[in-house]
């Protein structure tokens, strides 16, 4: 290269008076493809030569930065920096075929996929005139050569001697000796490739091709992943933090109590391939399911499937928070290695990093910094081991060079299904469909849960072509009996309800309380908190818990709730917790009673579990209310409290009702959930199958079909996440501070991250006002930060 001006790949960042070199940056993205193609290994349904086109498409991915117009535009050249305005992707092409020139021609082309979509999608869609195609494919070849501009010949062929020498010694190509190129060789060659590209991506695949359509998908992630990498200049993990040492102390620690492995987390560590795990709460599921992880990890890594990513999946946010500090500093001892990957990811570490209670706005953003820092790391896939909702890596399914790497990523993986809900057939039929697809790419799953009903299994069956193994306590293992079923024939607002709840709280007990909504349960906490406060003296002796809270504000009452209830402690307190479906799911918290209004029984049966948790006392009250049947609006029937379909919750109502009075464990709530989903003619559980099979269907249609692997995608970006039924906005009240926030740090990504801290979740349907000038949604609510959200105003 010249000294005069070496190329140039990135403008000047930060401190650097200039940007980092096209070689560097190319042979540094090359090194983080090997680090890519050794952690995916080999695909089942790639070619064998899969890994060699990603690395050669890395390498090459930017070459065409050589243009004179784009070092000027990155600031380069001695003139003052304009916008080039052409694609360097395309440019790019132009050095395949001499640097690569021992590589068969089909070769070649699906390198140049690689090469030419690490930016843009090619084809289609709504967002037409983002793509590649449209701009270039009409060009003749003398209208192609005079859109690139200035191209030094000189710079040409020494970028071509670099790549050609570079190529052998990393074993892309055989050896052979240094080829020449010209600038008018170049142009031609761009032009014939990406005539080349046109012919195979323009058009629909026949139906027989969509194989080659999602290694085209798969290509183009694994550059993108690549590129992104080496960017951040961020190191990724290797070492996976799943080793045969987590046995050890595992079985370690259970001596120290007296205990040994139970025979169900024996057979999860000497089982390969797709389980079901079902055992009573705290009968050490999780652990089970991390020895299940452990086993098919070494029999992954040793026939080839690279270094297996671990995606922990739970339904909820609180959740998810709270696994990933169990698993750093408890099960794996593994701090800073464990991935936190959900919409909220920043959030999430910032409030790790301001746990040392600065209060400056200075040191507020040094822990902004810090914290995106983190979340860039885990969005450019650092961690093996990921905790998460089904959300993110489901987003893969959208492709394109924003998520085809997630796609990637998600290959020769293993997943941790904990509390796979059945009762809602929508989301249930839609990761049906991605685990089909996972499998297709070499994915394993344990699906952990106290009940699993036979019509789940069945679906999960259904879906998967290889074999599921169940694994639970061997039979005649008598299930812990904690809870004694108590009905009530009044709602859980009624009079009586809170007459009830209030002699359990004046009785120094620890009482959880579940609404289906969150008005009944804003109204019960009106009514119990003041009682419970009484009693005990201490303001925390009442907390609620929701999902309609500002970021900051719920993460302190979460650690309210677990300094409070955490299960195990020595010195329980009493009180009450008034909460809504957001406890149900893996917090290990201990509670005397609980009063719930009826849901589903998978629903009910998680509220339970955190009654009598460790079964160490007589068997507890769980005590279940009637729901209201109300409409809910723009849907057609009536739903328990305005939340569930009224169907499954009717027929919970009837079986509970039936058994009023006795002592009830696990087992038993399975054979009733089996009675709910049985599939006898026009039954609710034969209308859930249907309608898990037509979602099924229509995602796998809409996301999940590779004839058009370029086509541009943003248009489905929205259909995809109505399905999720959910936004954020903040309120009008904080427009102000968010405003202020987000000029911090002259506006660049930190100050936004301080600024969502203000963010609440709200319904999809909620009416909210768009505020252009801070880009966010408005809504004017009543709000305190220890009731959450209330009446919505607009």
């Amino acid at each position: 290269m010249h000294e005069a001006r070496p190329l140039r790949a990135k403008s000047p960042r930060g401190q650097h008076a200039e940007g980092e070199l096209l070689t560097d940056h190319s042979l540094t993205t090359l090194r983080r493809a090997n680090t890519v193609a050794a952690r995916i290994g080999h695909l089942p349904i790639a070619h064998h030569r899969f890994a060699t086109w990603l690395r050669a498409a890395a390498f090459l991915h930017d070459t065409g930065k050589v243009a004179y117009g784009l070092q000027r535009q990155i600031g380069n050249t001695l003139e003052s920096a304009e916008v080039w305005g052409e694609r360097h992707e395309v440019l790019s092409l132009g050095f395949l075929p001499t640097v690569l020139a021992a590589l068969p021609r089909e070769e070649i082309l699906w390198i140049a996929t690689g090469v030419v979509a690490h930016h843009r999608p090619l084809t289609g869609g709504e967002g037409r005139h983002r793509a590649l195609f449209p701009l270039y494919a009409r060009d003749s070849a003398e209208d192609f050569a005079r859109r690139f501009g200035r191209i030094d010949a000189d710079a040409v062929q020494d970028l071509t001697v670099w790549l050609h020498t570079t190529a052998v010694a990393t074993g892309l190509i055989p050896d052979g000796p240094p080829p020449g190129l010209t600038p008018d060789t170049l142009l031609k060659d761009t032009h014939a490739l990406f005539g080349e590209l046109v012919d195979r991506w323009e058009w629909p695949l026949e139906p027989e091709d969509d194989a080659d359509g999602l290694t085209a998908v798969l290509l183009q992630g694994g550059v993108t992943m690549a590129d992104r990498m080496a960017s951040a200049r961020t190191p990724v993990h290797q070492n996976h933090p799943l080793t045969p040492t987590y046995r050890q102390r595992l079985e370690q620690r259970l001596r120290a109590k007296g205990y040994s492995l139970r025979p169900h987390q024996t057979q999860a560590a000497n089982t390969t391939g797709h389980v079901f795990i079902r055992a009573w709460t705290g009968s050490g599921k999780t652990e089970a399911a991390l020895l299940w992880a452990l086993r098919n990890l070494q029999d992954m890594t040793a026939s080839g499937r690279g270094t297996p990513r671990v995606f922990y999946l739970l339904p909820y946010l609180a959740a998810i928070n709270a696994m990933i500090r169990r698993l750093e500093e408890g099960e794996l001892q593994a701090t800073g290695q464990v991935g936190a990957s959900h919409s909220h990811a920043a959030s999430y570490y910032l409030s790790r990093a301001l746990e040392d209670e600065c209060t400056t706005d200075t040191e507020a953003l040094a822990a902004a910094r810090k914290s995106l820092a983190q979340e860039n790391a885990t969005r450019l896939f650092r961690e093996l081991i990921r905790v998460g909702t089904p959300y993110q890596p489901l987003r893969g399914a959208l492709a394109g060079p924003a998520h085809s790497s997630v796609l990637l990523d998600t290959a020769n993986s293993l997943f941790i299904l904990d509390e796979l809900h059945a009762y809602d057939p929508r989301r249930l039929g839609m990761i049906l469909a991605m685990m089909s697809f996972w499998e297709r790419l070499g994915g394993r799953f344990a699906i952990v849960s106290a009940t699993l009903p036979d019509a789940l299994q069945e679906a999960i069956r259904g879906a998967l072509n290889q074999h599921v193994h169940l694994i639970q306590p061997p039979e005649g293992t008598v299930f812990p009996r904690r809870h004694r079923l108590l009905i009530r024939d009044t709602t859980l607002s009624s009079d009586e309800a809170a007459t009830e709840m209030t002699g359990r709280l004046e009785a120094g007990e620890a009482l959880l309380v579940v609404a289906n909504n969150r008005p009944n349960a804003r109204a019960l906490y009106r009514k119990l908190g003041s009682i419970a406060r009484r009693v005990h003296g201490e303001q925390d002796a009442a907390i609620m818990l929701h999902s309609r809270y500002r970021r900051d504000h719920r993460a302190t009452i979460e650690d309210r709730i677990r300094a409070r209830y955490h299960n195990g402690r020595k010195d329980r307190k009493g009180g009450v917790l008034v909460a809504t479906q957001t406890v149900e799911v893996s917090l290990d918290v201990d509670f005397d009673t609980i009063h719930t209004a009826c849901a589903p029984m998978d629903a009910l049966c998680q509220r339970f579990g955190r009654v009598n948790r460790s079964g160490t006392r007589p068997p507890a009250d769980v005590v279940v209310h009637t729901p209201a049947y109300l409409p809910r609006r723009g849907e057609t029937g009536l739903f328990a409290d305005g939340v569930y379909p009224k169907e499954p919750v009717t027929l919970a109502w009837q079986i509970l009702r039936r058994h009023h009075g006795e002592v009830i464990d696990e087992s038993v709530i399975t054979e009733w959930l089996n009675e709910i989903y049985s599939n006898t003619p026009e039954s609710w559980g034969a209308a859930w199958r249907d309608e898990i099979e037509q979602t099924t269907r229509n995602f796998t249609y809409a996301f999940l079909t590779w004839n058009e692997p370029f086509r541009d995608r943003s248009e489905l970006k929205d259909d995809f996440d109505a399905m999720f039924n959910g936004k954020e906005a903040i309120l009008t009240a904080d427009q102000t501070e968010y405003a202020r926030r987000l000029a911090t740090d002259d506006g660049r990504r930190p100050g936004r991250l301080l600024a969502e801290d203000l963010l609440i979740p709200v319904a999809g349907n909620t009416p909210t006002t768009w505020n252009e000038h801070i880009k966010v949604d408005i809504i004017d609510a009543e709000y305190d930060e220890e009731n959450g959200l209330g009446t919505v105003r607009n």
